[in-house]
């Protein structure tokens, strides 16, 4: 009984140690984890990217690969701090709710930053101006944007040309993606689609004839890179690259390549605003 007694008692020290060696070896594989992975992302040193597939030239596929203005800045961005990304094709319905959940680690769309979303996620800063362009189908007497009432309105749901037709009663069509909306102005079925006007103007180019651009106005706000409510250090680390390819002339250079010819506003002051932009010619 004594050495039964003996032993039970050795088997109990013994596994307490087990235990306590777990523990101790659980908690420095979190620090080396923390480590490595400083930015919480979904795999360590990748940025997985949700945007989407249909929108050039912002953010489009092309040869099977992720590309558009957006895409190729963040790519740029992502570099400066040690980064790949990996892209994942989604509506923009669908987007700011996926990188909140932690599907993605950022969303890349052209996402206006505005006060509802902000509620969803967090933006880093703004890194691109844009304009609502109004395309109808050719041989339409439409002209501008306050002759929309009564008309077939088509958006793309989420967006903030979606916002905008709502704010102003048109009880907008809403469709999941930009062929969809392209698809109704060829077909007819719509009588103005509300785009983002680089989107617009590149859709109406590639419509042999069939859709026109009426009109476009500048939005009110800029776009950013969207992250997860609460994950200020890639936001952080995010806008740091951000600067450092506006310095670096990344930026204008793209600009004229996915943009060319497109006045960039006086006023606006791309990234954190304490570095220049260089000339396109200074870029090249």
């Amino acid at each position: 009984m004594r050495f039964r007694t003996v032993l039970t008692r050795a088997v109990a020290v013994g596994a307490a140690a087990l235990l306590a060696v777990t523990a101790f070896t659980a908690c420095g594989g979190d620090d080396t984890d923390a480590a490595d992975n400083p930015y919480g992302l979904l795999q360590p040193g990748v940025i997985r990217a949700g945007t989407l597939t249909d929108a050039p030239p912002n953010v489009f596929l092309k040869d099977g690969k992720f590309t558009g203005f957006d895409n190729e800045l963040l790519r740029a961005v992502a570099a400066k701090i040690d980064l790949k990304v990996e892209f994942v094709g989604t509506d923009f319905s669908g987007l700011l709710a996926q990188v909140n959940s932690g599907k993605f680690d950022v969303g890349s769309s052209s996402i206006t930053i505005t006060e509802a979303r902000k509620k969803t996620v967090d933006f880093g800063n703004g890194y691109d101006f844009g304009y609502f362009g109004l395309d109808v189908p050719a041989g339409s007497a439409l002209t501008g944007f306050d002759q929309l009432a009564g008309k077939r309105v088509v958006v793309v749901q989420g967006t903030v040309q979606d916002d905008y037709a709502t704010k102003q009663n048109l009880d907008p069509v809403r469709v999941p993606d930009y062929n969809s909306a392209i698809n109704q102005l060829k077909a007819g079925t719509a009588d103005a689609w509300i785009a983002p006007a680089e989107i617009g103007d590149k859709s109406a180019a590639d419509s042999n004839g069939k859709i026109k651009v009426a009109a476009k106005q500048l939005s009110p706000t800029p776009t950013a890179f969207a992250v997860a409510k609460g994950n200020d250090k890639l936001r952080e680390a995010l806008n740091k690259g951000l600067d450092e390819v506006i310095a670096d002339g990344t930026w204008t250079r793209l600009q004229a390549e996915y943009y060319p010819g497109r006045p960039i506003p006086a006023d606006f002051k791309p990234g954190s605003g304490s570095v220049a932009a260089p000339s396109p010619s200074a870029a090249s």
